[in-house]
């Protein structure tokens, strides 16, 4: 007897029970025995195997002490299996009592007619057989008469094992390849942790070499700032030296007109020639010391710290990754330029020196 759907039972507890009785594979009432998986869900043995089987098509070629694997239909869990495959589960004893003491329930009710599909063509006439040539099923008066008198029919519950078989079979096939694209999947998940987890490694890489680079550049910049601001306070330490003496010598010399506006307003040629002779010889001396040193032309200009950085530029430009690395491959490490040969690539062009 077919415990599954063949049965209209009234609506109490075991009605409910009916359902925590079915196996997740053949969407039947477990058939014992009935194996219990390490997370506690339930399977038919056979419903094991088949899953067990379709997932591991190659397990009966492997030596005796090797295992295999399945997942839980329910739960996906990963069961892992010894040497006896699915023969060394545990048999629920348990839910195979209940099983039996549930089928006994169902025998001692009444059983009550459930609606027959009926013929279309012969409105009176069951649906009992089922016609091998056309694939459907069909009444007997259609075979002795009809249009499938011509045709190979079978008892319909021949052909609804044969094809229930065949979807147990399929739904099998089904979980196999679920199990096999979660596998991928994983794998895939995985791939994408790695590739982010590999390309920030080389994000930190990268911004430490071009911090590197900034440090280095920012030093360079900085000694070249100072030696000109040296170049600079010397120059003008002389041109004040300069100003400053032409400053006294200026200052001497309206001293001396002074003085001489003076002697030319004495009265009396007396007076004038007491004075005068010392004037004339102040003034005379004044006159020979007044050729002071002064800058040589372009003094003022800074020229000599001419800075060619083209090709250190166009360098720069150039920084890109090594091209003969595959993808998988970590990126060779940059090696860090020393100062002196920053130095030798930045050397100052000196045109003249002070």
């Amino acid at each position: 007897m077919d415990y599954n759907t063949e049965i209209i039972r009234e609506n109490n507890p075991m009605d409910n029970l009916e359902k925590q009785l079915i196996c997740p594979i053949c969407l039947e009432m477990f058939n014992k025995p009935v194996v219990i998986l390490p997370c506690q869900h339930n399977l038919c043995r056979k419903c094991a195997n088949d899953v067990f089987q379709a997932g591991n098509p190659y397990w009966s070629t492997r030596s005796s002490a090797s295992g295999g694997r399945f997942r839980c239909p329910t739960c996906r869990h990963e069961v892992i299996l010894d040497r006896h495959g699915v023969y060394g589960l545990q048999r629920n004893l348990l839910v195979e009592n209940i099983i039996d003491i549930y089928k006994q329930d169902c025998n001692s009710r009444p059983e009550k007619k459930v609606n027959h599909p009926m013929c279309e063509k012969h409105e009176d006439e069951k649906i009992n057989i089922y016609c091998l040539s056309c694939q459907v099923p069909t009444c007997s008066m259609c075979k002795v008469f009809g249009v499938h008198k011509d045709c190979e029919v079978s008892p319909l519950q021949n052909v609804y094992q044969t094809q229930k078989t065949e979807l147990n079979s399929c739904i099998s096939m089904m979980v196999a390849g679920n199990d096999r694209i979660q596998c991928i999947l994983s794998q895939l998940e995985e791939s994408c942790k790695t590739i982010q987890e590999s390309s920030q490694n080389k994000k930190e890489s990268v911004n430490e070499m071009f911090e590197a680079l900034s440090t280095i550049l920012e030093e360079k910049k900085t000694s070249l700032v100072q030696r000109i601001s040296q170049a600079e306070e010397e120059k003008l330490n002389i041109v004040r030296s300069l100003m400053l003496h032409y400053q006294e010598q200026q200052q001497f010399s309206s001293n001396l007109l002074q003085d001489a506006f003076q002697v030319m307003e004495q009265a009396g040629p007396a007076n004038f020639l007491l004075k005068s002779k010392q004037l004339v010889k102040k003034i005379l001396e004044a006159s020979k010391g007044c050729q002071l040193e002064k800058t040589d032309p372009g003094f003022e200009n800074m020229d000599q710290f001419s800075l060619d950085i083209e090709h250190i530029s166009q360098s720069l430009r150039s920084i890109d990754f090594s091209q003969n690395c595959d993808e998988d491959e970590d990126i060779e490490e940059y090696e860090e330029p020393d100062e002196e040969t920053l130095d030798g690539q930045q050397e100052f062009q000196e045109k003249e020196s002070v």
